[in-house]
């Protein structure tokens, strides 16, 4: 009599710390007696499972019994789609009439098997390779992107954004490196596998969007930014000539004329560009004075300059200076000018090292205002360092990176007052207006200097006999060749609230400020650093019970010094929420909280203050 054989697919999922495993119940043959009492045989044959979209490279044969498991002793079994595997086999006996699948029996032990769609689906599912080729393609792709997707969504976007889920979980980076896999490897991974490294990678990370998090210059998750990001993404363009990117190319122009507008510049004229952040816009402008001061600059290089000396805030961002070294005018020359007791520029002592300069036998040819410093917030006077800058023909640049969000609104743009008289201003629309990061422009007075300074005709990208307007091929005034396109995300949050929905936005986060100010200045055990902040961070101390009324020990200044630390470190490990903290030249560690987010409500800073009593009460 005919021997049958009977084929059941059976797979079962199982995770270990993300790494996607599976234990499959495979399909299996069985060679029974003429009441398939007993199993004598099984073969797994490489045909049959191929119908299932499953390769098997070794037989497994199992001996008599009703379920037995057995190793495989490490040998691979290799699903196209998902490598080694941890290699149990449970193997089931089942009666000859079991109507599963059921066919004629040949002495090859080949087993003839019908195709199950469904089961195909379902191990596809789990078990797709990632492929090398660099196209999507809806039968190896579309799965996968869209529960990659869903993963960011409920992971990322939503939980990673609620209040009740902590900012961060915190963890060593030892312990980091055991429970994410970091080392590359030579054969693909599977979907699945792929799938776990995008929730782990969440996990893990601190949650920016968190409402919690207000930590640094940036924060927020920006639902219309957020689209705006991904739509760049699935194009992948760049933005140098017209040609390849048409779209981009007329939003930048239409987002950087409408921002000059903003500013003040008459008609919204003048020229330029987004940058890959406020420190690359900061190094353009120093470039621009430069080339400004001195257009040989270009052809003759350095040793054509005097000793150029360029002046700011000492509480301007480290990029002046940096990114003075980095363009050849040495961080000696950079001269820091004293602040006020509310952190602005002092007009005199400007003024006196503008003269020291010239004594010395340099060339003043810089000032860098602040609007808005990185970490007092503070606003130096526009209107008369413009002064300065015409009586001793100076170009003047205005860091408005932090606080030039505050000029969407009538209500705070006095803070800004003057900058219209400036010859360049950074701009980051991901700081206070919360674009997705990053997004920082660079705005000039003065139309064609960037092309006169940049340009350099690379024949083979920007060739003037085009059948269109080669106006449009912008690229050539920016350092960089390749360009993300970084309006686009601004652009579309623009287009979604308006300017008034801006104007609302600066207008709630100032006033979040401004209650969370009123309250600790009348709550016990904080102290101002800045006792009337002008922008949006709020900069103090928090003193525990043990150190009040005890600013006359010797040891006090040296013991406050050690609190915000440690109130960090509890704040992570817990991951309560994230407030950075820093010292000011003499100044002991006090905490910055910086608020951008229009999320925030009153009782959200009630909680943050409540917060900090909780974590320092036992120092």
């Amino acid at each position: 009599m005919n021997n049958q054989r009977i084929l059941k697919p059976l797979y079962q999922l199982t995770n270990h710390q993300s790494k996607s495993k599976f234990t499959p119940l495979l399909p299996f043959n069985t060679k029974g007696d003429r009441q398939g009492s007993h199993v004598t045989a099984a073969y797994l044959s490489r045909r049959c499972l191929s119908n299932h979209g499953i390769c098997i490279n070794d037989s497994v044969v199992a001996t008599r019994g009703i379920t037995k498991k057995i190793t495989n002793s490490r040998k691979s079994t290799t699903m196209p789609a998902n490598g080694e595997l941890d290699n149990f086999y449970e193997v089931l006996e089942e009666p000859a009439s079991y109507s599963d699948a059921v066919a004629s029996s040949s002495d090859d032990e080949q087993v003839v098997c019908s195709k199950n769609e469904e089961t195909t689906k379902k191990i596809s599912q789990y078990t797709a390779k990632a492929t090398f080729e660099s196209m999507p393609n809806r039968r190896d792709h579309e799965d996968f992107i869209r529960k990659a997707v869903e993963i960011i969504l409920k992971d990322a976007v939503f939980e990673g954004t609620n209040r009740k889920n902590p900012v961060l979980n915190f963890v060593n980076p030892e312990e980091l490196e055991s429970l994410i896999n970091f080392k590359l490897k030579s054969t693909p991974g599977s979907h699945e596998e792929l799938l776990g490294i995008v929730k782990d990678t969440i996990q893990y990370s601190v949650k920016t969007g968190h409402p919690y998090f207000v930590n640094q210059l940036f924060s927020s998750l920006d639902p219309y930014g957020l689209i705006g990001q991904w739509l760049t993404d699935s194009l992948n363009p760049t933005v140098y000539t017209y040609e390849v990117s048409p779209v981009f190319t007329l939003m930048e122009e239409t987002v950087l004329k409408e921002m000059r507008q903003i500013v003040g510049f008459k008609n919204g004229d003048g020229d330029g560009i987004f940058c890959p952040g406020g420190s690359m816009a900061n190094g353009y402008a120093i470039s621009c004075a430069r080339y400004k001061f001195m257009p040989e600059i270009k052809q003759k290089g350095l040793h054509a300059l005097p000793r150029l000396v360029l002046f700011t805030s000492r509480d301007a961002h480290y990029s002046i200076k940096k990114l003075s070294s980095f363009l050849g005018i040495g961080t000696d020359n950079v001269y820091a000018i004293n602040t006020d007791e509310k952190g602005k520029m002092d007009m005199k002592h400007l003024e006196e090292e503008v003269e020291r300069s010239i004594k010395e036998g340099g060339a003043p040819f810089m000032v860098s205002a602040t609007s808005g410093t990185t970490v007092i917030g503070a606003f130096d006077p526009l209107e008369k360092i413009h002064e300065i800058c015409q009586k001793y023909g100076m170009w003047m640049h205005v860091d408005a990176a932090w606080g030039g969000g505050a000029l969407m609104s009538k209500k705070h743009r006095y803070l800004l007052k003057g900058i219209e008289k400036a010859d360049s201003v950074t701009w980051n629309p991901h700081k206070l207006l919360t674009a997705p990061q990053q997004c920082s422009t660079l705005l000039l007075k003065q139309d064609g200097i960037l092309s006169a300074m940049n340009s350099a005709n690379a024949t083979y990208l920007f060739q003037k006999d085009k059948f269109y307007d080669t106006k449009y091929d912008i690229g050539d005034k920016h350092i960089q060749c390749g360009r993300r396109p970084d309006v686009i995300k601004f652009w579309f949050m623009w287009k979604a609230k308006g300017t008034s929905g801006f104007e609302q936005h600066i207008d709630k986060v100032f006033e979040n400020a401004k209650f969370f100010t009123d309250t600790i200045r009348e709550r016990e055990g904080f102290e101002m650093v800045i006792p009337e902040p002008e922008c949006t961070n709020i900069c103090f101390w928090y003193v525990p019970p043990s150190l009040r009324n005890r600013k006359s020990d010797p040891d006090y200044q040296d013991k406050l010094h050690k609190v915000a630390p440690k109130i960090k470190e509890k704040m992570m490990r817990e991951g309560t929420m994230m407030v950075t903290y820093q010292p000011l030249r003499e100044t002991p560690n006090f905490f910055r909280i910086v608020f951008q987010s229009s999320g925030l409500n009153k009782s959200d800073m009630t909680y943050l203050i409540e917060e900090f009593e909780r974590l320092g009460r036992d120092l």
